[in-house]
């Protein structure tokens, strides 16, 4: 098949594709990484705080396979487009939480919500954005731009550690809008991909409804339940790592270096990836992330101090590391292809999305009532029962292996 858009290089589409995932989630590092600690400098209880955290996340639940199935019925308008407009009202939600410290629960929950459903649930659409000229035979390295997206974010938790030191808490949600503006540049002067019209009904394949997806893709939806508890095991050790440290006898002062470790092991599962995704495929790597998510819940539960957070932290190379990536080709393999950007959302909608609410909502009630490491046994048993529904997918015959 030609490509779609004639450009100086696929180098050159490669390295705008690598700086703008780095933008990205240095974006996301500067929001989520610090959201736990704004909300309880700024006086909210840990349950308070996982309910602000569950509606950002409900909030990406609702809009991800609005704006996935609205881009899959529109394929003319560019996805870069789409992605822009979503930042640009999530960037007056963000004047909105600079400009007025003092908001209630319920107006803090609004405005996370508005910036839970345009600026973080939007990385599936950035994810679509390079695997639209991949299914064409353009060749983007996907894998790499993501781990050098989480080193991007690794080296900003770091600066932003200094940053809050030296200038307070509240001045990183500055370093945040500033960084929100650069990515929006970035999307706009990425190259377009130029896509075919949709066949007209009765000649070719059609976009199907969410509910029809999923009954016609039992491997996948499946899969997708296995990643909602996989996630929901997994969010807690990250939105709630100030909590964790300060249960071993940390604190503040860690959460910068932790939150720069914990990311950085990232980058080299880029690498390992795509030789275990060769060997193995996306089935059986995705039972890996999710084996690796439990057992770093349980290496930190058996953790005697700070330090050893730290010591433990490597497990993500085999866990989120890999989940991240090999979630993207799964759903490329697993789903029809007129469905493929709503197939991309709903991975979203069931990790991040539903798993972040609930592994925002479970582990802050959790923590008020029983502590770190109810939250952290809850976290393990939650990751094991993952593994199990991932190997019971994998074993499923599906699109994946014709």
């Amino acid at each position: 098949m030609d490509k779609p858009l004639k450009f100086a290089s696929d180098r050159r589409l490669n390295l705008h594709y690598f700086v703008m995932q780095a933008g990205y989630w240095a974006m996301f590092a500067a929001f989520c990484g610090y959201q736990t600690a704004l909300l309880l400098g700024r006086g909210f209880s840990n349950s308070e705080v996982g309910v602000i955290l569950a509606a950002r996340c409900l909030a990406g639940v609702v809009a991800q396979p609005i704006l996935g199935g609205w881009a899959d019925r529109h394929p003319l308008f560019p996805l870069k487009g789409l992605v822009c407009l979503c930042l640009a009202v999530s960037f007056g939600a963000n004047l909105v939480l600079i400009g007025f410290p003092g908001m209630s629960l319920w107006e803090t929950m609004a405005v996370f919500g508005v910036i839970g459903a345009f600026e973080i649930s939007i990385y599936p659409l950035m994810d679509s954005m390079a695997i639209q000229f991949i299914n064409v035979g353009v060749n983007i390295r996907y894998s790499l731009g993501r781990g050098i997206g989480s080193m991007s974010y690794a080296v900003f938790c770091l600066y932003l550690g200094w940053q809050t030191a030296r200038f307070g808490l509240e001045s990183y949600l500055w370093a945040h809008l500033a960084v929100l503006a650069v990515e929006v540049v970035l999307i706009l002067t990425f190259p377009t991909f130029h896509a075919r019209p949709r066949p007209a009904p009765g000649e070719g394949p059609q976009p199907q409804s969410v509910l029809r997806l999923l009954r016609t893709s039992p491997r996948f939806t499946l899969m997708l339940l296995a990643v909602f508890l996989g996630l929901t095991a997994y969010m807690p050790t990250t939105n709630f790592l100030i909590n964790i440290l300060e249960g071993r006898g940390g604190g503040t002062g860690q959460l910068g270096a932790a939150l720069f470790w914990m990311a950085a092991w990232e980058l080299p599962a880029a690498f390992l990836f795509q030789r275990l995704y060769r060997r193995w495929g996306s089935g059986r790597v995705m039972v890996v992330a999710m084996a690796a998510i439990a057992v770093k819940a349980g290496l930190f539960l058996l953790s005697p101090g700070w330090a050893f957070i730290f010591l433990f932290m490597p497990v993500q190379i085999l866990g989120y590391g890999l989940f991240t990536p090999d979630s993207v080709f799964f759903v490329n393999e697993s789903v029809p292809r007129a469905d493929r950007v709503r197939g991309q959302s709903l991975m979203m909608v069931a990790s991040n999305g539903l798993g972040g609410m609930m592994g925002s909502l479970l582990p802050g009630a959790v923590l008020d009532w029983a502590g770190v490491d109810a939250m952290l046994l809850l976290c393990a048993a939650l990751g094991a029962a993952s593994t199990l529904l991932a190997l019971a997918a994998f074993r499923m015959k599906g699109p994946a292996e014709h």
